[in-house]
């Protein structure tokens, strides 16, 4: 198909399908069946249940507020225009993921305006929802009614047993119960029942994809065009696999992922996705100099330290590298602690075709490393070695974390069916998955550095930032995922002495060699932990390696006047 055509095409398809979202609006404008309302979470009761001695002001500040100005001169007058509107769609998006967290937050929302306090209400943006997610338990800073293991995915009454059983007596409903784009409600009998995003969030979906479809209209870039209107289609049907093959082929000045995506805040199952965006501007000349680690991820496949059953040569491996600045993000991206990068998307068959791509939010990542991973470094290790940490070993890091995403076992075959890690592990998958992106990032850092890729020079260097970086993340609680990765890797790694603890000092130092040594071991070990699927097994191993030893909560202790996170705060437009 000539250009002429594809373009003319690509128009009617536009025009069809905001034709079809105008008419939902206004089915949706008049119809009361269009959001759905079903048995949902009890209301939660407004007297505050804080523990003794938790202080919520000095919880809040352990955000520290980070003005975000980016460049964006460069950018066409239809360019800005496109990312506007991308801005604002975002805004819906934060909507639906706020309802995710939990089916009546929206409503303790308002709640906390008119009876709770200022910072009550500051946490609860920060935190979507009452309860402050940088402690292990959760801990509830408004109302007593805990926030659910399954966020709003799920009835908030609903066992993980419950949920099991109804598949196995109605085994026709797994396919949708275990879906990344619907929600589990009550029935009218009190029996469970499946609903589909698009029908749950249609109040926000639609005018999210007209925004889209407007953004499309608007687009000079034919990818970008061919993106947005297979996306804003996707929010209504709810098959992101079209729009996701689209997505790897995006080229230009702005680079934008908004949909459906992780699925961290089901934290029953790992089932469900929540919705979030990333408007980005990418930075083409820093973009083209990572490029070329992408070329080398075959050659990282081959290389991983298992048996070759292990290796996963089924996954595509063009994954394109985009070096960017992030002006706004929504849903997902903006509770708690900020992404500095991320690995799209997670769809097996989009991996196994074309690979993932990997963006980097430069100036999120150095803002987190002046204001935290560089005061870290100097807590963590004695001052020799705390003085070789650096913001290029932070970078390289956080990329070649995001290239491992890609590399190890995806689908797999456990006593003869065909399934995936994520389906085997549940709710482990997450933490287990960020732990081996962060060890076999630095098993490949020190791949390249023996090709020559990387200077070898930098070694100690790389493991002193490394090593450093698992408190920085440690410290958001081992609730969290990126927490349980870091936690699993410092708990071997001193188990097998890779780092001494001198209690003086109150500092570890690290045996460099060792420390080479036991990322590769832990490699493969993990590597070989997602190959088998072992559900029990791999809870076995979680349950050795989370647990902080006292030295470990000494050095958190004294990382305490550092901030924990970031609160960027972004333009509403440009």
């Amino acid at each position: 198909m000539n250009h002429f055509l594809r373009t003319r095409a690509l128009k009617t398809s536009v025009a069809a399908l905001a034709l079809s979202i105008s008419l939902s609006m206004s089915l949706t404008a008049c119809s009361p069946q269009t959001e759905i309302k079903v048995a949902e979470t009890a209301p939660v009761k407004t007297a505050a249940a804080v523990e003794t001695g938790y202080n919520i002001d000095r919880q809040y500040a352990k955000f520290a507020e980070v003005k975000m100005d980016v460049d964006t001169s460069f950018l066409s007058p239809s360019e800005k225009q496109v990312v506007n509107k991308l801005i604002e769609a975002s805004g819906y998006l934060s909507e639906i993921f706020l309802r995710q967290r939990g089916a009546n937050y929206p409503e303790m929302r308002e709640e906390i305006k008119s009876k709770g306090t200022p910072i009550q209400l500051k946490m609860f943006d920060l935190h979507a929802g009452p309860c402050d997610t940088l402690e292990d338990d959760n801990r509830l800073f408004y109302g007593d009614t805990p926030c659910p293991k399954g966020g709003g995915f799920y009835p908030a009454d609903m066992s993980a047993q419950e949920f099991e059983d109804h598949i196995a007596a109605n085994p026709a409903d797994k396919e949708a119960f275990t879906s990344g784009y619907t929600v589990i409600r009550r029935d009218a009998d009190g029996g469970l029942t499946s609903i589909p995003y698009r029908k749950v969030y249609a109040q926000w979906l639609l005018p999210a994809a007209k925004l889209m479809l407007e953004a499309a209209e608007i687009s000079e870039n034919e990818s970008m065009k061919n993106f947005l209107t297979l996306r804003a289609k996707a929010f209504l049907t709810d098959d992101y696999f079209t729009s996701e093959m689209a997505w790897m082929d995006l080229d230009g000045n702005i680079e934008v992922a908004i949909g459906p995506y992780e699925v961290y805040d089901d934290g029953l199952f790992g089932y469900k996705t929540a919705y979030e965006s990333f408007v980005t501007i990418k930075n083409p000349d820093e973009s083209a100099a990572l490029a070329k680690y992408k070329d080398f991820l075959k050659d990282m496949e081959k290389n991983l330290p298992v048996d070759e059953t292990y290796k996963n040569y089924k996954r595509g491996f063009e994954s394109p590298i985009a070096a960017t600045y992030q002006v706004h993000g929504g849903g997902d991206n903006e509770n708690g602690v900020q992404t500095i990068a991320f690995n799209l998307p997670n769809d097996e068959r989009v991996r196994e075709a074309k690979g993932a791509k990997k963006v980097i939010l430069n100036n999120v990542l150095g803002a987190k490393y002046d204001r935290i991973l560089g005061p870290i470094g100097e807590r963590v290790l004695v001052p020799e070695q705390a003085k070789l940490t650096t913001k290029k070993y932070m970078s390289n890091n956080t990329l070649f974390h995001e290239l491992s995403h890609s590399l190890g076992p995806g689908t797999i075959t456990v006593d003869g069916v065909q399934t995936t890690v994520n389906a085997q592990f549940k709710a482990l998958a997450s933490g287990i998955e960020e732990g081996k992106a962060d060890v076999m990032g630095a098993y490949n850092i020190l791949y390249m550095m023996e090709r020559g890729e990387l200077p070898a020079a930098d070694k100690h260097a790389f493991l002193a930032t490394y090593f450093s970086g698992k408190f920085r993340s440690m410290r958001f609680g081992t609730g969290a995922a990126h927490a349980k990765g870091a936690a699993y890797q410092y708990n071997y790694y001193r188990e097998v002495g890779a780092v001494e603890w001198l209690p003086q000092q109150e500092r570890f130092k690290i045996d460099f060699a060792k420390l080479e040594q036991a990322i590769s071991d832990l490699t493969g070990k993990v590597v070989m932990l997602q190959g088998d699927g072992n559900y029990d097994a791999a809870k076995a191993f979680l349950d050795k390696y989370l647990p902080l030893d006292s030295e470990a909560e000494t050095v958190l202790g004294n990382l305490d006047d550092i901030p924990y996170d970031i609160r960027p705060i972004y333009p509403e437009k440009i």
